[in-house]
């Protein structure tokens, strides 16, 4: 009679009590459960430490630094970033700063552009700073933006303008000049900034890996002439040659063991030159693309030169080369 009710030894419960064999993972710390003194202990702790000025100061300058390739350092790279109108947000200056002319352009000229003004102690200058050279005056700036594209456009447009000069030094000192860095490292590249602004480059070209961005040193050492100057950033930088090449565009490489002399080849053509690092040269790709390799003669007592001498020569020449190229159609 009572067969069905008894209980079974021959067989399992069908997996109806298998999540209940299951683990529940490891024990949480103390300080992780809510209901637990050391977690009540730990918010305590915590609220201590948002209250301390000390350490607001350190997240403040920490959150500051996190984005160091958009500081602007010194007087000098300031004054002349906020006189060009260099997008920026926030100005720290020191407290008790010895004030002069430069300091109080600089303030000024931040209120102009509604810049958040914060006054910060040496310590916290120098964390922001990440360095104690920075002569009571960091300010924060925006990333610019411009594209190569646009950046191409802009230089042909002003090029075409100058067409219809009378003058044939006019027209030749028109014609597009870019810089192209593969493999450049800061601060070699402030120093190509400045000499690519001291002799009318229309921008300076820079891929996204392998080289360095314009950081608070390049700012620094070029003396704000990175403000003058744009710089595009691309993401393959042969391709950027090739595209240039399609434009009309005479790309040279400088690299030592060059079949022609700097100044001698596309001088007076719409004109990319691309300069490698002092260690690696050009890359191999980078070097196929280019229509000539130039380099610049010099004593074999000296194996290479690095980028921002070797810029400066290279510039020079070029601009050398098309005032003669100028001088001589305007003689005709």
């Amino acid at each position: 009679d009572n067969y069905g009710n008894e209980k079974r030894t021959d067989q399992g419960s069908g997996g109806k009590h298998r999540n209940a064999l299951r683990g529940k993972g490891p024990t949480p710390k103390a300080e992780d459960r809510v209901y637990h003194k050391a977690y009540k202990e730990k918010q305590a702790t915590n609220r201590r430490k948002m209250a301390d000025p000390r350490l607001a100061a350190r997240r403040r300058a920490a959150k500051f630094s996190s984005e160091s390739d958009d500081l602007v350092i010194g007087r000098n790279a300031v004054l002349e970033a906020l006189r060009c109108g260099v997008p920026a947000s926030t100005l720290y200056v020191a407290a008790r700063i010895e004030h002069d002319d430069r300091t109080r352009e600089i303030i000024r000229l931040a209120g102009i552009h509604g810049l958040n003004l914060m006054e910060a102690d040496r310590l916290e200058m120098d964390r922001i700073a990440r360095s104690s050279n920075h002569q009571g005056v960091v300010m924060k700036a925006q990333r610019s933006s411009i594209l190569a594209a646009e950046l191409v456009e802009r230089a042909d447009k002003k090029s075409r303008a100058m067409e219809a000069a009378n003058s044939a030094s006019a027209r030749i000192a028109a014609r597009p000049l870019f810089i192209a860095l593969d493999g450049v490292t800061d601060p070699q590249i402030c120093a190509v900034i400045r000499s690519a602004a001291a002799f009318g480059a229309n921008g300076v070209i820079l891929p996204e890996r392998r080289s360095a961005s314009v950081t608070a040193a390049a700012w620094k050492v070029s003396a704000g002439a990175a403000a003058h100057m744009p710089v595009a950033r691309v993401v393959n930088l042969t391709k950027a040659i090739e595209s240039l090449k399609e434009r009309g565009y005479y790309s040279v490489g400088l690299d030592g063991g060059g079949d022609a002399l700097v100044g001698e080849t596309g001088s007076t053509d719409r004109l990319v030159v691309v300069l490698g690092s002092e260690g690696n040269g050009l890359s191999r790709l980078v070097r196929e693309t280019c229509d000539s390799i130039a380099g610049i003669p010099m004593s074999n007592m000296v194996e290479s030169l690095n980028a921002s001498v070797a810029a400066g020569i290279t510039l020079y020449s070029v601009a050398r080369a098309r005032r003669e190229a100028g001088a001589a159609a305007d003689a005709k």
